[in-house]
């Protein structure tokens, strides 16, 4: 309750500013987009817009020192060309609700600046992650990090909702057993001692929902949303990145049409796949093994080739 009434006072506040604002994240500040079946991010601040990148890369005093065509024009030759200083200059800060795996998959991004709720202090609300049976998948035979794009028999997948639930409730309970307070801190039984908190919380399962303020800039974040809204990546931080790419193209519309343009859509060609394009092109039949490259490399340039 403390929390919404916290939300609504902030969504009530109105500041007067120089700085450069953005109407559309306005408009979504504090407010919670969904994502999965208890997350959510939120943006709660953020620092420039698409004239500060222009601005950074001409010194210049800020808006209107030239059209915004030349601005857009600019923008995607920064990205093109990898000229990144640019885009640090903008900042945006998230309150991010997920599930503890996916924080520590997360977490390996060491380019942004992040506070977590603590469990050593607080106690985590009986909240968890659990799966749409349509996302529940064997492992991939091919990829030994991945899901394979098979799906699970109907019984087989009840089986596991089943005991991903059971579990998760199971060591809730004996979590908050052993610390002998229940999720609002009262004490379950006054004759009994519970054990810290630091150390109820080891028995929590990895789906168990944290919470934490991930503030980053506009170039780490763009790498991030590279590596994370990629096809590849895991599905629960994938949907992450997607809501999170809504936000982007929202706060700095030309540096997101510029990503999709030179990175998020584009690919990386190494000298051999080069050479392999100009002898296609001069009409030279060539395979794999006369490539020079390895099977995997050769796999890769050949469905960045597929039309």
């Amino acid at each position: 309750m403390a929390k919404n009434e916290e939300l609504q006072e902030l969504l009530q506040t109105k500041n007067i500013t120089k700085r450069a604002t953005v109407q559309a994240i306005e408009e979504i500040l504090y407010s919670p987009i969904p994502v999965l079946d208890h997350g959510f991010i939120r943006v709660v601040d953020y620092m420039g817009d698409d004239s500060s990148i222009v601005q950074a890369a001409r010194v210049s005093y800020g808006r209107g020192t030239k059209k915004s065509l030349q601005d857009k024009g600019l923008i995607n030759y920064l990205m093109r060309h990898r000229h990144t200083t640019p885009f640090e200059m903008c900042d945006i800060k998230f309150h991010i609700k997920l599930p503890i795996f996916i924080a520590r998959q997360w977490i390996r991004h060491r380019t942004a600046s992040v506070n977590e709720y603590s469990a050593r202090y607080s106690i985590l609300s009986n909240e968890f992650y659990v799966p749409e049976k349509a996302n529940l998948s064997p492992q991939s035979t091919i990829n030994k990090q991945g899901r394979s794009t098979d799906t699970l028999p109907s019984e087989v997948a009840d089986r596991v909702l089943s005991i991903i639930k059971n579990d998760s409730i199971n060591c809730y309970n004996h979590y908050v057993e052993m610390m002998n307070e229940d999720e609002s801190g009262n004490i379950i039984d006054e004759n009994n001692i519970g054990i810290t908190r630091e150390l109820a919380r080891i028995n929590l399962t990895l789906n168990t929902y944290t919470e934490w303020y991930w503030k980053i800039n506009l170039h780490n974040l763009l790498h991030f949303l590279a590596l994370r809204a990629d096809p590849h990546a895991q599905y629960e931080i994938r949907v992450y990145a997607q809501a999170m790419l809504d936000v982007v193209k929202a706060w700095v519309p030309y540096a997101y049409e510029a990503f999709e343009e030179h990175k998020m859509y584009a690919t990386s060609i190494s000298r051999k796949g080069m050479e392999v394009i100009r002898q296609m092109i001069d009409g030279k039949k060539i395979d794999q093994e006369s490539s020079g490259m390895s099977k995997r490399e050769w796999d890769e340039l050949m469905v960045n080739l597929k039309p």
